[in-house]
């Protein structure tokens, strides 16, 4: 049985207590939210804090800020919202399905009532070398990302390349959603675009002692957008892909695009020729189909997750291909009616 290493535990209850938590244990201190991903990782010892800062009872990471002058263009969502709570939260259902939709794919349900939207957009990566036992990875002479030198993905690397399995991280860089963080000196927003580093350890450009406060998504007219992923199983298991695709459409053509490709790299990869392939389209099979070969050349899964890496390459062409037919036809749905008026 794998068991939690000892470590003083503290509940704060606002952000201000919580940040003085964090800055007086230093290096050796740690943040926890939902716990779904760090008590695993500490019982596998590849985190060790002397101290752990609980999160769950800090109010200013679950007010609800959706009202006010800035309700019809963004959505405010508290880091601390449950992933149980964003799946089925009205406003984002009615105004960013895809969230929720994403958010519903995440784990199974008893871990959807822990994990939170912060702990799912900050969550460490993961790879098959590193998300093992102290003493399967001590056999081997451990790994870059905790304790060893060498990434044993790609040993003649000098980076980790340990991948982002968030599910929710690739539709917030879709979404153009902005992350609102707060430290020691203050507070500061992040495009969700830039918070990401494609550096298996380094893989967020976050100070240590700053927290995810709020996220806010805006609201774009016209805008669409879906998530498919890619797993073994159709639950519990993190994705060896996944497909955020996002468009805003000007009557029947597309007028902007963005494809974001989870899970292959140590970062949410957006692919600038899949959008540029879709902008002034109609969405045809032709586009299309050029959007998803522009998606599958820069994709270079490795192999450190489920399935054989040259197969999830091809995939990516697949589910890109599915996650935009999927835009057209309810693009299709929504069209309205057109009625033929009497001479």
């Amino acid at each position: 049985m794998l068991r939690l290493p000892s470590f003083r535990y503290f509940e704060p209850t606002t952000l201000r207590e919580a940040i003085a938590r964090k800055v007086d244990a230093g290096p050796s201190g740690m943040y926890v939210a939902g716990g779904t991903d760090l008590y695993p990782n500490m019982k596998r010892r590849q985190h060790e804090p002397k101290t752990v800062i609980s999160l769950m009872h800090v109010g200013e990471l679950r007010a609800d800020r959706r009202t006010g002058a800035q309700a019809d263009r963004v959505i405010e969502l508290g880091a601390g919202i449950t992933l149980t709570e964003l799946s089925a939260c009205a406003p984002v259902r009615r105004s960013a399905d895809v969230l929720a939709q994403a958010a519903s794919l995440i784990s199974t349900p008893l871990l959807r009532n822990m994990g939170t939207l912060g702990g799912n957009l900050c969550l460490d990566t993961r790879c098959n070398y590193y998300d093992q036992t102290y003493e399967w990875r001590k056999a081997i002479d451990f790994c870059m990302k905790k304790d060893g030198a060498i990434c044993w993905v790609a040993p003649s690397s000098p980076r980790c390349w340990a991948v982002n399995s968030s599910d929710l991280a690739p539709v917030a860089v879709a979404l153009g959603a902005e992350l609102e963080f707060a430290g020691p000196a203050g507070s500061r927003l992040v495009r969700a675009a830039q918070l990401y580093r494609n550096d298996g350890i380094r893989y967020l450009e976050k100070d240590r002692d700053e927290i995810l406060v709020r996220v806010n998504v805006p609201l774009t007219r016209g805008a669409d957008a879906v998530y498919e992923k890619l797993r073994r199983r159709g639950a519990f298991d993190f994705p060896v892909l996944g497909v955020a695709a996002w468009i805003r459409w000007d009557g029947e053509v597309v007028a902007e695009a963005r494809i974001v490709l989870g899970a292959v790299a140590s970062y949410p990869q957006q692919i600038e020729g899949a959008g540029a392939a879709l902008a002034g389209s109609r969405l045809s099979d032709d586009a299309i189909t050029q959007a998803a070969l522009a998606a599958f050349d820069p994709a270079k899964p490795m192999d450190n997750t489920d399935f054989d890496l040259s197969w999830r390459k091809q995939m990516t062409r697949v589910y890109v291909t599915r996650a935009l037919q999927a835009l057209r036809d309810r693009r299709r749905r929504m069209a309205p009616l057109v009625t033929a008026h009497p001479t």
